[in-house]
């Protein structure tokens, strides 16, 4: 039982450095580029590892690093939400609205995707 909180804990940090270096590397300016991609990274990367899982490629263990762990820690929904809300609040219709439109759309696809290639 410990091992799997550890394995957890060991993915989450990963993941969370991980989302911090990717939004340094595309910093928000007038739209949160580093928050996008990340999302859209770590939906392709989720469905990659949820079809190995299912394969049986990655066992328990693996699914709890890196889906649960990795993944969980990557990925940015609460900053997404937030990051949505202040566009809104900017007066920033367009933006909003694409950033919402394309996340939802392009995180469903990059899931379906990176499930289809790896199934």
């Amino acid at each position: 039982m410990m091992q799997q909180w550890l394995l957890v804990g060991l993915g989450g940090a990963a993941g969370s450095m991980l989302r911090f270096a990717g939004q340094k590397l595309l910093p928000a300016q007038s739209f949160p580029y580093g928050t996008f991609a990340v999302n859209i990274t770590g939906c392709l990367l989720i469905g990659i590892f949820w079809a190995l899982f299912q394969k049986g490629v990655i066992n328990t263990e693996g699914r709890l690093l890196l889906m649960t762990g990795l993944c969980g820690g990557f990925t940015t929904f609460s900053a997404f939400t937030l990051e949505s809300i202040q566009l809104l609040q900017s007066g920033r219709t367009i933006p909003f609205i694409l950033y919402l439109t394309t996340s939802l759309v392009l995180g469903l696809l990059a899931t379906f995707c990176g499930y289809k290639l790896f199934h």
